[in-house]
């Protein structure tokens, strides 16, 4: 075969069969090129890609059958759970007052404050807040006396049969050489009617 390049000059197109051999060879290894080239991108990409997305597909939908699986396996255990979680919110709710109860719970507070050895300076009633499937009551207090006496209210209050939290504790030496504390206490009462997060449909 002749190598001569000057075989590339002056190359008629419209008498593809008077080109040199090595012409020919060229020109057909780049048309080669050129329709392997855009076969791949006008065709194999695109089920290159789509291959992908499928295996991805693939991997997610055996994810959520593991995770399926797993919660299938344990559906009995999730039962008995969920029949002792919705005992203790049960009890819990007893323990929340009834809106009889409310009035009675600023007379608890006074008699745990003052069995403690405080002074009341107030003890009001603050505004409601309704939250999702609960009411907040917010109780705001101020009280005079030394550490042991004010400890001994916050455990007394803990031991009261409905719940009642302490919140924002402010502790100040007074001018007679005691404390004096401001503190906001809450109770809750739960909606009538509300419904509570769903948080135990996976069990169901």
């Amino acid at each position: 075969m002749n190598l001569d390049l000057d075989q590339f000059n002056d190359i008629d197109f419209e008498n593809i069969g008077s080109w040199p051999k090595l012409v020919k060879v060229v020109f057909a290894a780049f048309l080669s090129i050129c329709v392997i080239g855009a076969s791949y991108y006008l065709f194999i990409a695109d089920s290159i890609d789509i291959m992908e997305a499928e295996q991805a597909k693939e991997i997610q939908l055996r994810e959520d059958f593991e995770n399926k699986y797993r919660l299938a396996a344990n559906l009995k255990l999730y039962r008995e759970q969920l029949v002792v979680m919705e005992a203790q919110f049960a009890e819990l709710l007893k323990m929340l007052p009834s809106e009889n109860e409310m009035p009675g719970l600023l007379d608890d507070l006074t008699f745990v404050a003052t069995d403690s050895g405080l002074r009341i300076n107030s003890l009001d009633w603050d505004a409601e807040i309704e939250r999702d499937f609960y009411i907040e009551f917010p109780i705001k207090m101020a009280v005079e006396g030394d550490y042991h006496e004010i400890g001994h209210m916050v455990s007394g209050v803990a031991k009261l049969p409905r719940i009642v939290s302490l919140h924002d504790f402010v502790i100040k030496r007074n001018e007679t050489g005691g404390l004096s504390m401001d503190i906001l206490a809450k109770t809750y009462r739960f909606k009538e009617g509300a419904e509570l997060p769903p948080a135990n449909q996976g069990a169901k």
